[in-house]
């Protein structure tokens, strides 16, 4: 009787893991990672919340599974006779009752979201684990190095928080969905972040072409009341007019004469003289003006003369010099004898 008991219960298991194979190939839950651990872990409950047996799953996580146990059962000793007898039997996976067929089949599958998110490493040192709650426990042992501690995890969190900003060329859809998984983290890991520096955050670190449509979402909504995911749908609204003033900031940035070039006017310096040239043209005519005053009002200088009128005027100026000497010898005589 026991090598039969055994063999049932090792049909029901195969017919089970089968069953979940063939379901599990349509979605996988997630692989764990060196150094992924914590994320991973928090991935597994939000995968295994995805089923309709979900309370089962966890329970078969943190507790063993049912184990089959011999039952006796009251039957009558003939058909129609009121007379009873005590029987004992074992139980198996047909004849219990359906509750516990329900956390059987909760711990078949257990297992194999456990087994399916793991790498050949961890899979052959957990596959020996007899169920689900010693898996969970096996891998939460190995991987307790790579969990780093929650104070640290909290820093790393604001740090990244607080130098979170956009990247440039990317769209509004890039940024909304970063900062919406940098949130989730925040939030999973219970670090106290107001609704209004969240808000705060998520407008002030956009692209400078954004500037305008902040401006008026910050004078439209009210910041400390409003959720980030209601202003990403507004400033969605103008992502054409975004895109414009993007492609011409593109523009100018990759060719700024040939924007200059289409508002202003084609220049023609012998059309448009410059400043230089009409303050040296002045100069030139002021100058010329002065050298005529100059020449009519005085004499003309020596080396402009004829050679004849110069020695005459050399002999003239002897013939003076000679005069008035004889003068002054005249004045000299006449004062010595009075």
């Amino acid at each position: 009787m026991s090598n039969t008991n055994n063999n049932l219960q090792t049909q029901t298991s195969n017919a089970l893991h089968n069953a979940i194979m063939e379901a599990g190939g349509k979605d996988r839950p997630p692989m764990l990672v060196p150094g992924n651990y914590v994320q991973w872990k928090s991935r597994i409950k939000r995968y295994i919340d995805t089923k309709p047996n979900n309370e089962l799953i966890h329970y078969c996580l943190q507790h063993p599974p049912y184990k089959f146990k011999w039952t006796e059962k009251i039957v009558p000793d003939a058909e129609g006779s009121s007379e009873t007898t005590t029987e004992w039997y074992m139980e198996n996976y047909k004849n219990v009752l359906q509750d516990i067929r329900d956390q059987l089949n909760a711990k078949a599958e257990a297992v194999q979201i456990i087994l399916t998110g793991m790498d050949n490493d961890i899979y052959s040192t957990v596959d020996v684990c007899p169920n689900a709650c010693e898996m969970w426990k096996a891998i939460e042992r190995l991987k307790q190095g790579e969990s780093i501690n929650v104070q640290d995890l909290k820093t790393n969190l604001y740090w990244e928080f607080g130098k979170f900003t956009s990247r440039d060329g990317k769209s509004l859809e890039s940024y909304y969905s970063r900062f919406y998984k940098m949130m989730n983290e925040l939030v999973r890991n219970q670090c106290d972040v107001t609704n209004h520096q969240m808000n705060v955050q998520f407008l002030l670190q956009l692209q400078p072409e954004w500037q305008r449509f902040m401006t008026l979402v910050k004078q439209s909504q009210e910041l400390e009341t409003v959720s980030y995911h209601k202003l990403y749908d507004i400033l969605k609204q103008h992502q054409n007019e975004v895109n414009e003033i993007r492609a011409e900031r593109l523009a100018r940035t990759a060719n700024p004469l040939a924007l200059i070039a289409k508002k202003q006017p084609v220049y023609h310096p012998q059309n448009h003289p410059t400043h230089n040239n009409q303050y040296s043209s002045s100069r030139s005519q002021q100058s010329t003006r002065n050298r005529g005053k100059a020449i009519v009002n005085s004499s003309a200088p020596i080396y402009d003369q004829e050679p004849a009128t110069v020695i005459e005027d050399d002999e003239m100026s002897k013939e003076k010099c000679n005069t008035l000497k004889f003068t002054m010898q005249q004045n000299t005589t006449l004062g010595a004898t009075s």
